[in-house]
C-alpha cells in the first residue's frame, strides 16, 4: 500500500519512522518547502507545493497512491483542504493526524481570539512588549501595531511587512521550560502572542507564561475540512493504515 504523508510536523515524522518499518506499507513524505533546512522523516521525501487540487490529484493518481494521512501543522488550512478534495475525489482513504489542542488551566491568562487580525487588535488591552511565536507568516498582520514592541521568533526571517519596532530571534525549537522563562524575564516581556498548535514539543512557553504570569493571546485553531476523519496521536494513525492496509489486501 502506497502512503502519503503530508508533514512537516514531529507527529509526522515519527509516523514515517514507524510505518516505514510495517510490511506492506510503501511511504513517501512531502514537505511544503517553507522552512529553509527542514528536519527530515525516514524515507523518500518530495519538497515543494502540489499546484492546488489539481495538481495534487494528479500527483496521487501518477504516484497510485492508496492512502492519505494529513500530519500538517495544525492552522495549514489550505493544504489540509486541498488533500481532502483530492482524496474525496479519487475515493482515496485519507485521515488528519492532529495533535489535542492546549486547554486553560488554572493561572492562564488567555485572551482567545479566532485569528491574526484579531490577535493584533487585542494588543490595545495589554503592555508593550509582546512575545510573538506564530511563525513567520503571519507577522505581517502586526506590522501597523506602532505602540508595542516586539520579540519575533521564528526559525526563519519574516519575509513579510514588519512591525515598526521589533527584535528578530531566529531559533528553531523545542525550548525547555527554563529557557523560555529566562527569554520573558530577559526581555521583560508583557504578553505572549502564540497559535493554539497544541502538542508537547511547543507547550514550555504556556507553562513559563502562566509561571511568570503573562497575558496570553491565544489564536484559536481553524476547523478541520468538513466530514474529515481525525485522529489525535501517532498510534491512532498507525492503527488506521493498518485498517486501511487490511481492508485493501481483502
Amino acid at each position: 500500500m502506497r502512503i502519503l504523508i503530508l508533514g512537516g510536523t514531529g507527529e509526522a515524522r515519527e509516523l514515517a519512522r514507524i510505518a516505514s518499518g510495517e510490511r506492506g506499507f510503501d511511504i513517501v513524505s512531502s514537505l511544503a518547502g517553507r522552512v529553509a533546512n527542514p528536519r527530515l522523516p525516514v524515507g523518500p521525501v518530495r519538497i515543494g507545493g502540489f499546484g492546488g487540487v489539481e495538481g495534487l490529484r494528479t500527483w496521487l493518481r501518477e504516484n497510485r497512491i492508496n492512502a492519505v494521512v494529513d500530519a500538517t501543522h495544525p492552522f495549514a488550512t489550505q493544504v489540509s483542504a486541498h488533500a481532502a478534495t483530492a482524496a474525496a475525489d479519487l475515493d482515496l482513504p485519507a485521515v488528519h493526524l492532529c495533535r489535542p489542542e492546549w486547554v486553560q488551566r488554572r493561572g492562564d491568562l488567555w485572551t482567545r481570539v479566532p485569528d491574526l487580525a484579531a490577535a493584533a487588535a487585542a494588543l490595545s488591552q495589554h503592555g508593550e512588549r509582546v512575545l510573538l511565536t506564530i511563525g513567520r507568516q503571519g507577522v505581517g498582520a502586526f506590522a501597523d501595531c506602532v505602540r508595542h514592541r516586539f520579540v519575533i521568533r521564528a526559525i526563519d526571517a519574516p519575509q513579510t511587512p514588519l512591525p515598526q519596532r521589533y527584535e528578530l530571534l531566529l531559533a528553531r525549537g523545542p525550548f525547555t521550560f527554563d529557557e523560555e522563562l529566562v527569554l520573558m524575564s530577559r526581555h521583560r516581556i508583557d504578553v505572549l502572542v502564540t497559535k493554539n498548535s497544541g502538542g508537547a514539543q511547543t507547550e514550555a512557553k504556556i507553562d513559563a507564561a502562566r509561571t511568570a504570569g503573562v497575558p496570553v493571546v491565544m489564536i484559536d485553531r481553524p476547523p478541520l475540512p468538513a466530514g474529515a476523519v481525525a485522529v489525535d496521536d501517532v498510534s491512532a494513525a498507525v492503527d488506521w493504515l493498518r485498517t486501511v492496509g487490511s481492508h485493501s489486501v481483502h
